[in-house]
């Protein structure tokens, strides 16, 4: 990743924050969180919108960005190699 997406991903968080979210966590994620917990798509949608280019295909069906960013969270992949979560080892 880059020196401009970290400041963007850095301005997404604290943005995030601000409007009551977890410090480190995007406003994608969180969308996408909410989306799946049923309170509430229209954020979700709208991000999904604004990021239309950025899906993957997965048997037929098509993960957009929210999810994407979700999952991207979830593995740890915006964290220093040295602080992401061990896999294969039983921890996470």
């Amino acid at each position: 990743m880059g020196y401009g997406k970290h400041l963007l991903v850095a301005l997404d968080q604290l943005i995030n924050a601000a409007c009551g979210g977890w410090p480190d966590e995007t406003l994608s994620s969180r969308a996408w969180r909410r989306h799946v917990a049923g309170r509430g798509s229209w954020p979700c949608r709208l991000i999904d919108g604004l990021f239309f280019w950025d899906t993957e295909e997965r048997g037929g069906r098509v993960a957009r960005h929210c999810q994407l960013s979700y999952e991207s969270e979830r593995q740890g992949r915006q964290q220093p190699p040295e602080l992401r979560p061990v896999t294969g080892t039983g921890r996470s």
